[in-house]
C-alpha cells in the first residue's frame, strides 16, 4: 500500500497522472503518455484553482473542455473518461480542506462546463476546419473534402459515443439532433423524442427558477445553466437527470442553438430516498424515528401565529420485566404490536406517532385546537393498550404512562418540550402508572431542581459545602442537656441552605449517602469529643452524647462497623457517647444478616435508637429481637398534646408505649416538643428525654455548649 501525496503540488500531479492514464488510450496524439501528462498538468491546476477559488468561475471548466479538444482528445470515449475522472478524483486530491458538499457541487458544475466547452470547441473546430477547407478549395479540393469528412466523423463519434445524453435544438425548442445515450435514457425512438418541443418537457417537481433560466438562455442573456430536473418517459415513468443547457452562438456571436447534456440520476435518487427513509424510520416498527420526529416537532413549534401543538410521551410500564422473563424476541414482537395500535390512534391530519427508542413512543398533534385534541389522543392511546397482546400463547397486559405537553407554537424549543414531556411521564409513572399526567411548570421546575441537585452532590462533598447543626436532647426529669442530634445541611451556591429532606433521598438513590454519612459521623464524633473536653475542664459534668442518623444504605454497607470503630478511636471518644439512629421502616422485616452489624456495635457499647417509632406498623413483639436501647417516638403521637386538654387517646397510646419500652429496659426520647405543656405531660407519662423547638432549634455546636453550661450552673 502506497502513502497518499503529502503537499498540494504532489496531490495535483497525482490527479494529473490519473487523468492522463484514463484519457490517453482514447486520445489521437503523437505524444507519449508522460508528455501527455505534462500537457494535462496545467489543465488540472486550472480546475483545482477554480474549485478552491473564493469567487467561483465556471468558465474555467469551459476552458479546460476546449483545451481537451486542442489536445486532440476527440475520441468517442475521451470526454466520458475525462468527466468520470474529474468527478471521482478532483475533490479528493484538490479539495480536501474545504466543505465537501460545496466542493462536490462546484466539481459537478465544472464537469458540465467542461462538456459544454468541449462541445463548443469541437463545433468551433469543425467550423474552423470547414472554413479552412473552403479557403483551400481551389488548391486541394480532395484533401479538404477528406479532412471535412474526418472532422465530421470525429464529431459524430463523440456525439454518438458519449455516455451522457446530448440533444441539440434551435432557439424555438425544436429538437434537431439527439444521441443514442439520450434515446436509451428516455426509452423511446428518435422520432418519439424529436417530435416533442423542449419547452413542453416540464414536470410538476421542476424548481420554480427553471423556466426563468431557460428563457434567459434563449434570449442570449446567459450562456448556460445547470439544474436537477425530472422528465416523463413515454411510458409514464419518471427520469431524473442532472441537466446542463448551454447556448451555442454563430460566428457573429448571435444565439443559434441550445445544447443539452443530461446525466441519468434516477437510480442514485431512488437510493438516496431509500437511505433517507432508513435514516428517519425505526427498523423494528417502521414508525418515524427520533430524527424525523424532531424535524416534525421543530416545524410544528416554528409555525405561525394561532398554531398550537400537543405531545403525548408514552413509556410502557413493566416492559423490562417482559424482556427479562420472555426474552428480547418477545419484547420486540410486543413493541411491533404496540406501534401498530398507536399508529391507528393518530390518523387525523397533523398527527403522527414515532418511536424514540426502547419502549418510548411519542404522538404529536398540531393545529389551532390541540387543547382538547391532545387529551382525546391520549385517551385513544390508553384505550388501544387495554386489549392484551397474545405472544407465544401468552396474553400480555400492556400498560403505559403518558406525559402530555400542550401549548402555543413559537414559545419553546424541541428539547425543552421533550424534557417537559419526559418529566411529566415519570410523574405519571411515580403515581402508579397506567395513566397520563399534564405538564405543570412548577412540577417541571421541581424535577429539574432535583436533577440538578443530584448531579451536584458529588462535587458538593468535595467542595465541603455540607455542614452540621445540632439539636439538643434534654432530660425531662431535670431539664439538663444530655446530648444532641447531628443534622446535616447543604449550603448550596444557588439555592442557599437546604435541609436533609431535600437531598438525603437523592443521596440514597445515587449511593453518595455512604461517603456523606461517614463524613457526618466523623465530624459529629469529633465535635462530641470537643464538647466533652470543654465541659469536663470547666464543670466536671458528665459527657454530652451525640446521636447520628444511619440510612438504610449505610446499614447494609459492609464497612459500617469498621468505619465506626476507626472514627471513634481516631477521635478518642468512648462508644457509649455515640447513639446511632435507624428508622423503624428500615428494620421492618430485617433478617439476622442485616441486624448483625447493629448487634456488633451494640455489644461495643454504642447505643442504637429506633427512630420514628410508630410510623412503620411493626410488630411490637419484634422489639425484643432488635439490638436497640432507645425508642424515639414520632412527633405524630405528641401533636395532640399541644392543645389543652390533651387528646386522651394520644395520652393512652404514649403511656402504653413508654410502659412497654421501660419493661424492655429501653429509654424513650420524644421528638417535636414545641410547648411547655407538651414537655410537662410527657414528663408525667414517664418519657426520658425530648427534643424540639421548645428547647432549641438546630444550631451551631457552640450554642449547644452554651446551653449545657447554663444547665450545669443552673
Amino acid at each position: 500500500m502506497t502513502a497518499e501525496p503529502d503537499g498540494p503540488e504532489d496531490r495535483l500531479r497525482r490527479f494529473a497522472t490519473i487523468w492522463s492514464r484514463a484519457v490517453f488510450p482514447a486520445t489521437s496524439t503523437s505524444l507519449t503518455r508522460v508528455e501527455f501528462e505534462e500537457r494535462l498538468l496545467p489543465l488540472a491546476r486550472r480546475l483545482s484553482e477554480a474549485l478552491r477559488a473564493r469567487h467561483f468561475d465556471v468558465d474555467a471548466g469551459k476552458e479546460v473542455g476546449a483545451a481537451l479538444v486542442d489536445a486532440h482528445c476527440t475520441d468517442p470515449e475521451a470526454l466520458s473518461h475525462a468527466l468520470h475522472c474529474v468527478d471521482a478524483y478532483l475533490v479528493l486530491y484538490c479539495g480536501e480542506d474545504g466543505p465537501q458538499e460545496d466542493l462536490r457541487a462546484r466539481s459537478s458544475r465544472l464537469q458540465h462546463a467542461m462538456a459544454a466547452g468541449y462541445a463548443q470547441a469541437l463545433r468551433e473546430r469543425t467550423l474552423a476546419e470547414q472554413e479552412a477547407i473552403a479557403q483551400a478549395a481551389l488548391n486541394a479540393q480532395g484533401a479538404v473534402a477528406q479532412a471535412l469528412h474526418e472532422s465530421e466523423a470525429r464529431f459524430r463519434a463523440v456525439f454518438e459515443g458519449a455516455a451522457i445524453g446530448i440533444a441539440i435544438s434551435d432557439l424555438e425548442g425544436n429538437i434537431l439532433q439527439v444521441n443514442g445515450a439520450l434515446l436509451r435514457m428516455f426509452g423511446g425512438s428518435e422520432h418519439t423524442v424529436r417530435e416533442r418541443n423542449a419547452r413542453d418537457w416540464t414536470h410538476p417537481d421542476d424548481a420554480p427558477q427553471v423556466c426563468r433560466l431557460y428563457e434567459e438562455l434563449v434570449r442570449g442573456e446567459r450562456e448556460h445553466y445547470h439544474t436537477e430536473k425530472a422528465f416523463y418517459r413515454p411510458d409514464g415513468t419518471v427520469l431524473w437527470t442532472n441537466l446542463t443547457v448551454s447556448l451555442l452562438r454563430d460566428a457573429d456571436g448571435h444565439p443559434r442553438f441550445q445544447l443539452a447534456l443530461m446525466e441519468d440520476t434516477t437510480e442514485r435518487r431512488l437510493l438516496n430516498l431509500r437511505l433517507r427513509y432508513e435514516a428517519t424510520h425505526d427498523a423494528l416498527t417502521g414508525l418515524p424515528n427520533r430524527t424525523l420526529f424532531f424535524e416534525r416537532l421543530e416545524k410544528a413549534l416554528s409555525a405561525g401565529d394561532g398554531q398550537r401543538f400537543g405531545l403525548c410521551y408514552l413509556d410502557l410500564d413493566g416492559f423490562k420485566t417482559i424482556n427479562d422473563s420472555l426474552g428480547h424476541a418477545a419484547g420486540d414482537r410486543l413493541l411491533v404490536e404496540v406501534a401498530d395500535r398507536l399508529q391507528s390512534c393518530a390518523t387525523a391530519p397533523g398527527e403522527m406517532v414515532a418511536r424514540l427508542g426502547g419502549d418510548e413512543f411519542v404522538a404529536l398533534t398540531t393545529g389551532p385546537e390541540t387543547q382538547s385534541e391532545v387529551d382525546e389522543l391520549a385517551d385513544r392511546i390508553m384505550n388501544a393498550l387495554v386489549t392484551p397482546v397474545r405472544i407465544d400463547g401468552r396474553e400480555l397486559l400492556v400498560r403505559g404512562s403518558i406525559g402530555i405537553v400542550e401549548g402555543p407554537a413559537g414559545e419553546r424549543g424541541p428539547a425543552e418540550v421533550l424534557r417537559s414531556a419526559d418529566i411529566t411521564m415519570y410523574r405519571a409513572k411515580s403515581a402508579g402508572g397506567n395513566r397520563y399526567e399534564v405538564a405543570d411548570a412548577e412540577a417541571d421546575a421541581r424535577a429539574i431542581t432535583r436533577h440538578g441537585l443530584t448531579t451536584a452532590l458529588p462535587a458538593a462533598l468535595d467542595r465541603s459545602e455540607f455542614f452540621i447543626e445540632y439539636q439538643p436532647l434534654v432530660h425531662l426529669g431535670d431539664g439538663t442537656v444530655r446530648g444532641a442530634e447531628a443534622l446535616v445541611r447543604w449550603l448550596h451556591p444557588q439555592h442557599g441552605v437546604l435541609g436533609p429532606d431535600r437531598f438525603i433521598p437523592l443521596a440514597e438513590r445515587t449511593g453518595l449517602i455512604v461517603p456523606l454519612g461517614r463524613w457526618v459521623l466523623e465530624q459529629s464524633v469529633r465535635q462530641a469529643r470537643e464538647w466533652q473536653e470543654r465541659h469536663r475542664d470547666k464543670l466536671g459534668a458528665g459527657p454530652l452524647r451525640i446521636n447520628v442518623n444511619l440510612s438504610p444504605c449505610q446499614l447494609t454497607h459492609p464497612g459500617l462497623v469498621q468505619d465506626t470503630v476507626d472514627i471513634l478511636e481516631c477521635a478518642g471518644l468512648e462508644p457509649d457517647a455515640l447513639c446511632l439512629e435507624v428508622t423503624e421502616s428500615a428494620l421492618i422485616g430485617a433478617d439476622d444478616e442485616v441486624l448483625k452489624p447493629l448487634r456488633r456495635l451494640a455489644e461495643m457499647g454504642v447505643d442504637i435508637a429506633l427512630d420514628d417509632f410508630g410510623t412503620g406498623y411493626s410488630n411490637l413483639a419484634n422489639l425484643r429481637r432488635l439490638p436497640v436501647s432507645v425508642l424515639k417516638l414520632d412527633r405524630s403521637f405528641t401533636r395532640g398534646m399541644q392543645q389543652f386538654p390533651a387528646d386522651p387517646v394520644d395520652l393512652r397510646i404514649v403511656e402504653g408505649i413508654v410502659s412497654l419500652a421501660h419493661s424492655l429496659d429501653l429509654t424513650v426520647t420524644v421528638e417535636g416538643v414545641e410547648t411547655g405543656a407538651q414537655a410537662e405531660q410527657l414528663r408525667l407519662l414517664g418519657c426520658d428525654t425530648a427534643q424540639g423547638w421548645y428547647y432549641a432549634r438546630p444550631g451551631p455546636p457552640e450554642r449547644l455548649h452554651d446551653l449545657a453550661l447554663v444547665d450545669a450552673t443552673g
